[in-house]
């Protein structure tokens, strides 16, 4: 076995539990992932996925997969804190939607009641 064969076998294990690691890490952080920590996570993954790809072209797999996992994570925070800004706004125009319906239906009450008051 030549060293570069060898390099990459005691590399790939490395990759493998760091990326072991932070899955666990992820899983052990409690309640539902936010929209952000989502995009986050799976930009970290493509990222280390394509960095690794793209290093062992250049025989650098470890260096590859490190820099693509900061970029990655960068970019899936960035893109995932904008669809957890979507739903704040959503979820507030939501919220909005039914105060809006609750004050129609007590005015519509309302209504009612004075139609159905006797006149003088």
């Amino acid at each position: 076995m030549n060293s570069r064969k060898a390099a990459l076998i005691v590399k790939s294990p490395f990759i493998a539990s760091l990326a072991l690691g932070a899955t666990l890490l992820a899983g052990c952080a409690g309640g539902a992932l936010t929209t952000r920590e989502k995009g986050a996570g799976i930009g970290a993954l493509g990222g280390a996925a394509m960095g690794g790809i793209i290093g062992s072209a250049v025989h650098h797999p470890a260096a590859g997969a490190a820099i693509g996992t900061a970029f990655g994570l960068g970019a899936g925070a960035l893109v995932g804190d904008q669809l957890q800004g979507r739903e704040n706004a959503a979820y507030d125009q939501d919220q909005q939607i039914n105060a809006n319906q609750q004050e129609l239906q007590r005015q519509r009450r309302e209504i009612d009641d004075l139609r159905n008051r006797p006149e003088y």
